[in-house]
């Protein structure tokens, strides 16, 4: 294993067991909740919108280790982040993961390079992110999810 493969794992061990922004978002503007059936994650996105700016995130739930530690990166990476910035930050993380093809803006969010390689894994990684298009779509009027078709 290569320096920056235990470095990224040691990352997404840390979020996974002392996650970031976990628990209920006092003022939450936006809510909405997410689960994968075929493994029984859920979770439950908040964001706080200040105008167009997400001024804070937060997420609930129980799922795996690969799962929570998207949660806890995702909500730290969104805060501060417009919407469309928010919308930006999707597109590249779920590219990558679809891709495998590192995306060095999405900064600590590339720990999560790696469940590209791990098909039954990739449903749990991107949980949240699928959760955060449907709030993103909510806000926005319109869809955020890569390749959709102009209106």
């Amino acid at each position: 294993m290569s320096t920056l493969d235990n470095l990224y794992k040691q990352v997404i061990l840390d979020h996974s067991r002392k996650p970031r922004h976990f628990g209920e978002l006092s003022g939450a503007t936006n809510v909405e909740s997410g689960h994968n059936p075929s493994c029984g994650d859920h979770v439950q996105l908040m964001l706080r919108l200040d105008g167009d700016v997400i001024a804070d995130a937060g997420f609930t739930g129980k799922g795996c280790a690969i799962s929570v530690a998207s949660a806890s990166l995702m909500t730290s990476a969104l805060r501060g982040k417009t919407v469309a910035e928010a919308a930006q930050l999707e597109h590249a993380f779920l590219h990558m993961i679809r891709t495998g093809e590192p995306d060095p803006s999405l900064g600590d969010l590339m720990a999560l390079q790696g469940v590209h390689a791990l098909h039954t894994r990739v449903k749990c990684a991107t949980l949240v992110w699928q959760t955060l298009d449907v709030l993103l779509r909510q806000v926005g009027g319109e869809d955020t999810t890569p390749d959709a078709p102009a209106p």
